[in-house]
């Protein structure tokens, strides 16, 4: 990953982050890197409302020409989030009968590098997470 996609991934964290937490999201922590035997990748931010927890993936273009954000998860990538979700369950003692769901966060800035556009994708709950071994 370039420097320029690394500050883009940054300030995408922080733009969902910020929205989050004004809609009364406890951001409980960004950037977590996941690795096991079998399994690598990193959960962008999670985040802790009421009795459920949600791995937030979060998308942001500065341009339209790969397409909108919204396009650019895919079920493979979603069922990753899941697994990364249920390590970091497990590493963290969350009780099995705590709420999750994957949701997604697509962030689209304007020419002049502001926020455009910002959709959040709640998705299905999921109750206690399969721990993954």
């Amino acid at each position: 990953m370039n420097d320029r996609a690394k500050l883009l991934g940054v300030a995408g964290e922080r733009i969902a982050s910020e929205y989050l937490e004004k809609q009364g999201y406890f951001i409980r922590e960004k950037n977590v890197e996941i690795s096991t035997s079998t399994l690598s990748g990193q959960i962008p931010v999670i985040a802790e409302k009421g009795d459920l927890t949600v791995i937030v993936a979060v998308k942001l273009r500065t341009s339209r020409k790969m397409g909108p954000s919204l396009n650019n998860i895919s079920p493979a990538k979603l069922a990753k989030l899941r697994a990364l979700g249920n390590v970091y369950a497990k590493k963290n003692k969350i009780p099995a009968e705590q709420q999750f769901r994957v949701d997604l966060v697509s962030i689209e800035l304007t020419v002049g590098g502001d926020v455009g556009q910002l959709t959040h994708v709640e998705g299905e709950i999921e109750a206690g997470l399969e721990v993954v071994k």
